[in-house]
């Protein structure tokens, strides 16, 4: 279920005790919130285009197989025009779209935007969509990965939110783990994050913020799974190297 629903803060833990492990600390456990979603956003429309015989190359890395079935299913439905089948796409994979694309630009605004645009172009582009032994969500990410990309390049305004602001992301529920998402060391956190190669940090979201396995993550970069592992541990080290003086012991 890596492409659902995640545990943000609890991904956000997980990479403080990575990067307190390479300083050589030993962290202290948090509480664990849920996830929330943004609303449902329109997509609209469905591509014209043929159905094509490569379900033996279909692949989803969902854990149960019944919903590795009815997923391949909906996006062959999909590939074919059938615009409920893409909304029950969109249902599944948004929150994991939404969550990378926040956490790579730290602007809610510009977050709902590319992930309405990912699947707009994923719209567009369905009925042309091959499996290649690749998973669907991997093919969703890549997009919304280039258009994260372009839009830097374009150099256009980059807006960085307070970490206390990405509170509205998560569960609104009181309790420990409020105060894990809206502490300053999330916050310096996060800001080192964005520091890093553009593929180190694709890696430490996707795996920690995202929960994506090695395997999902390689996809996306398009990179094996050795190299993703090398990413993550390189990537965790030069992470821990930007942490300023006296973070450890926040």
């Amino acid at each position: 279920m890596t492409w659902g629903r995640h545990d943000t803060a609890r991904g956000l833990h997980d990479l403080r005790a990575a990067v307190l492990a390479a300083l050589g600390v030993r962290p202290q456990p948090a509480g664990v919130p849920g996830w929330m979603l943004l609303s449902e956003a329109a997509v609209g429309g469905a591509p014209s285009g043929g159905r094509y015989d490569d379900s033996d190359q279909a692949a989803s890395s969902e854990d149960s197989e019944a919903e590795r079935t009815r997923l391949i299913a909906l996006v062959d439905l999909a590939r074919g025009g059938d615009a409920e089948a893409f909304g029950q796409l969109y249902d599944h994979y948004q929150g994991s779209v939404y969550r990378f694309v926040f956490y790579r630009t730290r602007s809610q605004s510009l977050a709902e935007d590319l992930t309405s645009e990912t699947f707009l172009r994923a719209l567009r582009n369905m009925g042309g969509f091959r499996w290649q032994g690749k998973d669907f969500g991997a093919w969703l990410m890549t997009i919304a990965r280039n258009l994260c990309t372009d839009h830097f390049k374009a150099g256009r305004t980059r807006l960085e939110l307070p970490t206390e602001d990405m509170g509205a992301h998560d569960d609104a529920t009181e309790g420990p783990e409020h105060a894990v998402l809206a502490s300053l060391t999330n916050d310096v956190l996060l800001d080192g994050l964005r520091r890093l190669s553009d593929e180190q940090r694709d890696c430490l979201i996707m795996r920690f913020l995202q929960g994506l396995s090695i395997a999902e993550t390689a996809a996306v970069l398009d990179r094996s799974e050795g190299a993703v592992k090398q990413l993550q541990l390189r990537g965790v080290r030069n992470l821990a190297k930007l942490m300023p003086e006296g973070w450890r012991d926040a």
